[in-house]
Parts: C-alpha cells; sequence; structure tokens
C-alpha cells in the first residue's frame, strides 16, 4: 500500500508544475480565474524552468539506488515521503521564476529515490512481476492523471501555491505513517524474537534468469535503448496533454476546469492498460507483446497530426492506452535479468537515463511548439515509437519469458 502511494506521489508532485505553467502563462487559451502572477511569460517560456527538476529527477536515481542497496530501501523510502513533501511546500514560497525552478529541483532530487528502491522492493520474491509492477505503476498514473485536474481545481479556488502545499502535506503525513507502521512491524519482530519465534517471514529469493555475457549486455542495452525514447514519449504526452487539449479539443474544452477533468479522465482510463500488459508479459513471450505495444504507438501518432474536436479525444486516449502500457515492460525485464543484491542499482540506472531524456524533453516541447506546434511533436514521437519496434524485435523472445517453474 505505501509503495503504491508512494508511486501515486512522486508523479504527482513532480508534474504539478506542468499544469502551473499552463495556468499562468499570458498566451494561455482558457479561462483559468483565482491564481495570481505577476511574471509575463508565455508557455513557452516558463516549461524551461522545470528541466533542471527532471534532470534531478533522474540524475540523482543513482545514488539513492546504491544507498538503498548498501544502506536500506525502507529506510530510503521513509527519506522519500518526507522529503518529496517538504519539497513540494518549500516550491509554494517562491517569489521568482528561478526561485520556482530551484524548489522544483530539489522535489526532483528527492523524487528520485522513489523508482530504484521501490521498484526493487515491489519485485522482490515475486516470480512473475508483470501484474505487480502494473498495479503499482497504475497509481503512478494516478497520480499523472490526477495531478493536472486537482491543480486546475485548487488554482482556481486557492491560487497556484496552494496546489504545491495541499499534496506535498499529504506526502509528508503519508511518510509519518510509513515510519510508524514499519517501527510497529519492528517491535512485533523483536517480540516474536524474544518469545522463541520466527519473525515476519521475509520475500523469498528467487533467482534472476541466467543469460550468458553477450546475451546480456544485448538485452540491456534494448531496454535502455527503449527505455530513452519511451521516457522521451511518455513525458511528451503526459507534460503536454493539458496544452494538447487547450488547442485541440475545439467546443470540448473551454474552461481550465474542463482541460483538467478531460486530461484526469483520459490519463485515469489509459492507467488500465498496465494490467493488461502486466497480464500479457507474464504470460506470453516479452517481444511479442512489447513489439506491439510499439507499432501501435507509431500508428496512433501518426494518426493525431493534424485531428481537433472528438477525434482528437478519441485518438489520445487510444495513444494515452499504449503509452502508458509500455511503461511496466523494462521494468519487468530488469526485474528479471537482474540479481537482487544489485538490483536497485541497476533501477537507477535505467532511471537515470530515462528522466535525463525527460530533462531534455521540455525544452524540446517548447522549441517544437513555439515553430511547427503539436503536429511536429507528433510526428517526432511517430519516429521514436518506429525506433523502439526496431529495438524490440532483436530481443531474444522465449528466453525471456517466466521459467516453467514459476507458474507453479
Amino acid at each position: 500500500m505505501f509503495l503504491n502511494l508512494g508511486h501515486f506521489f512522486d508523479h504527482f508532485l513532480i508534474l504539478i508544475y506542468a499544469t502551473v505553467a499552463m495556468a499562468i502563462a499570458s498566451d494561455r487559451q482558457v479561462d483559468i480565474p483565482g491564481f495570481t502572477s505577476d511574471w509575463d511569460m508565455t508557455y513557452a517560456d516558463l516549461v524551461l524552468f522545470s528541466s533542471a527538476g527532471f534532470v534531478a529527477f533522474g540524475l540523482f536515481s543513482l545514488p539513492a539506488g546504491w544507498l538503498a542497496d548498501r544502506w536500506s530501501r525502507t529506510g530510503m523510502i521513509a527519506v522519500f515521503f518526507l522529503g518529496m513533501g517538504g519539497a513540494a511546500i518549500l516550491t509554494s514560497f517562491a517569489q521568482t521564476p528561478w526561485q520556482l525552478a530551484g524548489g522544483i529541483m530539489v522535489t526532483g532530487m528527492l523524487g528520485a529515490i522513489y523508482h530504484p528502491v521501490g521498484l526493487a522492493m515491489v519485485v522482490q520474491g515475486r516470480k512473475r512481476t508483470g501484474v505487480p509492477l502494473a498495479v503499482n505503476g497504475v497509481f503512478g498514473n494516478l497520480g499523472v492523471a490526477a495531478a493536472p485536474l486537482c491543480t486546475l481545481l485548487v488554482i482556481g479556488d486557492y491560487g497556484w501555491r496552494a496546489a504545491f502545499i495541499i499534496p506535498g502535506v499529504a506526502c509528508m503525513a503519508t511518510g509519518v505513517a510509513y515510519v510508524i507502521w514499519q517501527r510497529i512491524g519492528h517491535a512485533h519482530d523483536r517480540r516474536e524474537a524474544a518469545a522463541g519465534r520466527a519473525p515476519r517471514a521475509e520475500a523469498g529469493h528467487v533467482p534472476a534468469l541466467a543469460l550468458d555475457r553477450s546475451m546480456l549486455i544485448r538485452v540491456f542495452a534494448i531496454i535502455f535503448f527503449t527505455a530513452a525514447i519511451g521516457s522521451f514519449i511518455f513525458q511528451s504526452t503526459t507534460f503536454a496533454l493539458p496544452k494538447i487539449f487547450d488547442e485541440r479539443l475545439a467546443g470540448l474544452a473551454t474552461s481550465g476546469k474542463a482541460v483538467g477533468w478531460w486530461t484526469f479522465a483520459v490519463l485515469a482510463g489509459a492507467s488500465v492498460a498496465q494490467i493488461v500488459v502486466g497480464y500479457l508479459v507474464d504470460n506470453h513471450s516479452v517481444r511479442v507483446v512489447f513489439a506491439a505495444v510499439a507499432g501501435m504507438q507509431a500508428a496512433l501518432f501518426l494518426a493525431m497530426l493534424n485531428l481537433t474536436g472528438g477525434a482528437a479525444l478519441l485518438v489520445a486516449v487510444a495513444f494515452m492506452l499504449v503509452v502508458f502500457g509500455q511503461v511496466p515492460i523494462n521494468d519487468v525485464l530488469i526485474g528479471r535479468i537482474a540479481k537482487s543484491e544489485w538490483r536497485s542499482r541497476a533501477y537507477a540506472i535505467r532511471y537515470v537515463l530515462s528522466f535525463a531524456v525527460m530533462a531534455i524533453t521540455i525544452p524540446t516541447i517548447a522549441a517544437v511548439h513555439g515553430n511547427w506546434g503539436f503536429h511536429g511533436l507528433f510526428a517526432i514521437m511517430a519516429a521514436g515509437a518506429g525506433l523502439i519496434f526496431l529495438a524490440v524485435i532483436q530481443l531474444p523472445g522465449t528466453r525471456l519469458r517466466v521459467a516453467p517453474a514459476a507458474a507453479e
């Protein structure tokens, strides 16, 4: 429960600014009452100030994973809850765009803890990891979906600073509950040990799939390559979706709250795809499932190039389904081939790369939107999905299936 909530807060808090930027931009196209900002800056200018936060979100994954493997995974998750929530609250006090950028950077630094540590804890001791990772991923996606909606609702009633404070307090409160829960569990174990009884059962050790060195390098190269491009696509769609709806849903989104509700509905609905894909990779060839997801992404991005209105909404639902569906696949692959003692660091390397690409994505969105609009961004994403497809078909197929004994 706490790991799932952590994934929710991790994505929610880092994406608050994406909607705040749209709300306070001087070139916004919908009415969003209740905010105050003296910064006469366009959306393209404002989004650049979040770049450092996304760099930190990826870069600090590596030391977080190293500390978790060497010190304590549960301890690092406690630091994550308390630290990221506190950083979000700190961000609310910004008086200039640069101060806001600093707060977002600290939020990203603390948020970097979750993925290498939390995901290693989710897969620990499990033979079939697709569905557990998918369920955990749904909570992360709900954080992505809820961020624009809740942020716009709070801005409308209380201003943009409260949009950082309220979820920050909630994250810290969850961290306090997590620490208390862990202490209760450790106290119970000590009482059981003093009474001569065995403590709570720990997750069993599940060995990684046996691959020779050359095959292991090949699979990791494909994982990191597809994760990098997939991160660009994921960040582009989730960060820009409120603005895409602002521009493309003619007659369907005429206010900030309407944009928020449409964004939430599409992202929340799309998160269901992770459960389906998690089940499929637990029971079928990862290569086949992955290739199908990538191929559908490419086709749908091309279809979205110049769509508006209801047609744009339907295609947006479809491409978000396959974008979110890809998320657990790379993590399943790492869980299957990485040994437990260095699994957090393997996830850390994956997320350092992924979130570094996400940081590059922000200025790319600004540049592409300023010159070619969103049809240019969709063309770039279609090409990226095509590259993922070409890489995935190089995976070794059945050798990455769950071993038959794991089905018992």
